[in-house]
């Protein structure tokens, strides 16, 4: 990193993002995301998660600043010694969930996931999946509302509500929870490698159909999906380091609220 970087300022569309993108745009220029040295996020995690989605291919490292109603990926809000802290910032790499679903009019959609890949039923009607690891099948029958597989980084969200473990980063491992599970009635999920292929089949598509998304992407009515983690992309956060990723996983842990 130069000792001034170039930074791309990148705001959700809430006013007090927008605010804080102009203020700080005065105080250090503003650069083309793929003509910067750094990406700065303002929002919530979800604008986060937007922003790995567009330009998570570039490369560049990302610092969020929390203007947002949830920020667990984010830092917090100073508009003050920027420079200052995205030279003393801690990196966490990580590395996206890929999902290919297959629809029942026979599409194939592919997306990318930082946080997880979770099967959801479309209707009244419980899911009927079954469950393959590596092309072994491990669950004949998984009677639910649904099933998720989450990174690390996304093991506080969406799968932590719904009971799954918190994955430490760098443990390369990633977490298999299901949402209501019905049958097996004691079942709780697993946690597996995560260079793992997880592959769901939906039994009863018609009676019983079923969605599949992958952090905010949609894909209605699949047949099958497969989730791997992906190979050649990985994205890098930049946390403070009072208040690092891996700190606050540990914290959450620990937090009754």
């Amino acid at each position: 990193m130069t000792s001034t970087p170039r930074i791309a300022f990148l705001a959700s569309r809430t006013g007090e993002a927008q605010r804080a993108c102009e203020e700080l745009v005065k105080l250090h220029g503003d650069h083309a995301p793929e003509d910067a040295d750094m990406l700065v996020a303002l929002g919530g995690d979800g604008f986060m998660l937007q922003t790995l989605h567009r330009h998570g291919s570039l490369g560049k490292p990302v610092y969020g600043m929390k203007l947002g109603t949830i920020g667990f990926l984010m830092n917090q809000q100073r508009m003050d010694r920027l420079v200052e802290r995205l030279h003393a910032a801690e990196p966490a790499v990580l590395r996206p969930l890929e999902m290919v679903a297959q629809t029942e009019s026979g599409a194939t959609v592919g997306s990318l996931a930082y946080n997880e890949v979770s099967l959801l039923r479309q209707t009244r009607q419980a899911a009927h999946l079954s469950i393959e690891l590596n092309g072994q099948v491990r669950l004949d029958e998984l009677i639910c509302d649904g099933v998720m597989v989450a990174t690390p980084a996304g093991s506080t969200a969406y799968n932590f509500s719904a009971h799954g473990p918190i994955l430490p980063l760098g443990t390369n491992v990633v977490a298999l929870t299901p949402i209501a599970a019905f049958r097996p009635r004691r079942w709780r999920g697993a946690v597996i490698k995560a260079d793992t292929e997880v592959r769901f089949r939906v039994l009863d598509p018609y009676k019983r159909p079923v969605s599949a998304t992958a952090d905010s992407h949609e894909v209605r009515d699949v047949v099958e999906v497969m989730i791997r983690e992906s190979h050649d992309r990985t994205v890098t956060l930049l946390f403070d380091p009072e208040h690092n990723l891996e700190e606050r996983m540990l914290a959450e842990q620990f937090t009754s609220g």
